[in-house]
């Protein structure tokens, strides 16, 4: 089995409605996503001939999904007031609403699904922190990140 690695990462905001921790209160953090790649074979022809996978590919993709995301407030649909919603898009404010709570477990799983009609997608890494992080992968996959 072949397997490919690449991760780009993205600065934001987000907090955690109805959550009784310090999290409930809007805070950054420099995401990074892990993105890997598996396969069982490599390409026999070509110019990608011994390639799994062509890597600016991936990590052109991969650098996209960051660059959407950074550099703004994430949030769970409907946990901000509109009021204060629509104060914060009258200033400009760049500000993602998401159908789900915008933590790390979601975000790997997120990416992963986003990627995987692309690529041969066997696991998605998402760290929160340099320490604290959450793996997505399909459950035939025996391995992650």
């Amino acid at each position: 089995m072949y397997s490919l690695k690449t991760s780009a990462a993205f600065d934001s905001a987000h907090f955690l409605k109805d959550y009784s921790g310090k999290c409930s209160n809007i805070h950054g953090h420099r995401w990074k996503i892990e993105v890997e790649i598996s396969g069982e074979s490599l390409q026999r022809q070509g110019e990608k001939r011994g390639m799994l996978i062509d890597f600016s590919d991936i990590k052109k993709a991969v650098k996209a999904l960051a660059d959407e995301f950074d550099h703004c407030l994430i949030i769970e649909k409907n946990s901000l007031k509109e009021n204060t919603l629509s104060a914060l898009k009258e200033e400009q404010f760049k500000i993602i609403e998401l159908q789900f709570r915008p933590t790390a477990e979601n975000f790997a799983y997120y990416f992963f699904n986003c990627l995987k009609t692309r690529f041969p997608v066997s696991c998605v890494t998402v760290y929160e922190t340099p320490n604290n992080l959450a793996s997505y992968k399909e459950e035939n996959n025996a391995s992650c990140c």
